[in-house]
């Protein structure tokens, strides 16, 4: 958990998120209504304790589902060490951090912006990118301000003919993020549907500006596709030694 907390707090939207020493917490919206949650460790257990407000019980259970994959809480980090150990270059980065867990995303949308925003660029920028997104483009939620957050992400409405380079967004990218946000509103990207791997990267390589490295990183994480791999990006390749 410390892991994860420690990679959502290099990532963390201000007035979206927040990560600090009592754990994460965030806005959200679903079905259009907005709300929080807070997620925290219980000292003694291996467990998480979760804490919703301003949600409708209707949506309460596709609410913890979408937490545990943010967490990833179904994972057993015991096989899958075992697993990565018998691999000469893995084990001993398995041995230096073991216990790791996939960090999954609440939003889907959200999480292909960021994608987009991260795009050969450090991860300092593409926050600072992204917290000006929700900065000129979001919208206030004075309901979650009292914990440090405030705002919400925009959703695809907002973004699909915003001016994006007004913010810092190259012209491309910029256009890139404005397709995404269409290709959600026309249906041709459903980040709430079951889809196969296949299906979800072929769908997001169709759209201009998204290439294999991005659709499998969004799949990894907004889908949790366990066999969703960005074999292509550079640092890894770096790390392997390739």
């Amino acid at each position: 958990f410390k892991g994860l907390l420690a990679f959502h707090a290099r990532r963390g939207i201000p007035g979206v998120e927040a990560i600090d020493e009592q754990g994460y917490r965030r806005s959200f919206v679903i079905e259009g209504e907005p709300g929080w949650v807070g997620v925290s460790s219980i000292e003694g257990d291996t467990a998480l304790r979760l804490r919703v407000h301003y949600v409708r019980p209707l949506y309460l259970g596709r609410l913890v589902n979408q937490v545990r994959r943010m967490f990833d809480v179904d994972a057993d980090p015991v096989t899958i060490m075992q697993a990565l150990r018998r691999d000469q270059r893995l084990r001993p980065l398995v041995n230096r951090w073991p216990g790791q867990r996939l960090p999954g995303a609440l939003d889907g949308f959200e999480l292909g912006v960021r994608a987009i925003l991260g795009q050969q660029i450090s991860v300092a920028v593409a926050r600072t990118l992204a917290a000006r997104i929700v900065e000129r483009f979001g919208t206030a939620h004075q309901a979650s301000a009292a914990v440090g957050l405030g705002a919400l992400f925009p959703p695809p409405a907002a973004l699909a003919d915003a001016p994006l380079e007004s913010i810092g967004l190259t012209r491309a990218r910029a256009a890139t993020v404005r397709g995404l946000a269409q290709a959600c509103i026309d249906g041709r990207i459903d980040f709430s549907a079951a889809q196969t791997l296949t299906e979800t990267v072929t769908r997001l390589c169709a759209l201009r500006g998204i290439g294999m490295w991005t659709a499998q990183y969004i799949a990894m994480r907004a889908h949790s596709h366990p066999d969703a791999f960005p074999a292509g990006d550079l640092v890894l390749r770096k790390i392997a030694g390739e």
